[in-house]
């Protein structure tokens, strides 16, 4: 089975240059005699990086067979992070450079997906969010409480947020993944 350009909706995997891209963004424009031009910008999984394509009409594309897996994240001893699969509790290691740019948002005994390509493990895919406890949050001067006042606070994985002046310490707060931005406080 392959892609024409009009399935490439966002999300979709492909495979291009031998390579694992997810569709980020997509437009279409139609020309005159039924043609189109499907222009997209889409995300290299093994690298990060983004690249914009634009494929014809008849352009046909390749899906990448990318395989998801739920694991459980343990720890890390400083150079590799410890994860367990949670059906047959086989546990395994994967170094820094796989998970490097997402170690803020790990917390143990939290599930994430890991996503392999020919076998090989590219990427480690995070919730869109998730919840983190404030383990130090500075102190807002009296009279400087509006509602759009930002404060630095520290998370239980060392990651700094910036949040509203309402969030005190052991506050749970909910952080997009994608942006690093404070999103709620945690109803208690």
């Amino acid at each position: 089975m392959t892609y024409s350009p009009t399935d490439l909706k966002k999300g979709v995997v492909v495979q291009i240059d031998g390579k694992p891209f997810r569709v980020m963004e997509y437009n279409q424009k139609v020309m005159g005699r039924g043609g189109s031009i499907v222009n997209v910008k889409v995300k290299n999984l093994i690298d990060g990086s983004f690249i914009p394509k634009t494929f014809k009409g008849q352009e046909r594309i390749e899906p990448a067979e990318v395989t998801n897996q739920t694991v459980q994240y343990l720890y890390s001893d400083g150079s590799k992070f410890h994860f367990m699969d949670p059906e047959t509790f086989e546990q395994f290691e994967l170094s820094a450079d796989i998970v490097d740019g997402i170690t803020g948002y790990l917390k143990e005994g939290e599930n994430v997906t890991l996503q392999s390509f020919n076998g090989n493990i590219i990427n480690v895919e995070l919730p869109k969010n998730i919840y983190l406890k404030v383990t130090y949050a500075e102190t807002v001067v009296k009279g400087d409480t509006s509602s759009n006042v930002l404060k630095d606070a520290t998370v239980e994985t060392g990651m700094k947020v910036k949040v509203p002046a309402f969030i005190k310490i052991g506050d749970i707060i909910s952080v997009d993944t994608s942006t690093g931005d404070y999103r709620e406080r945690k109803k208690l």
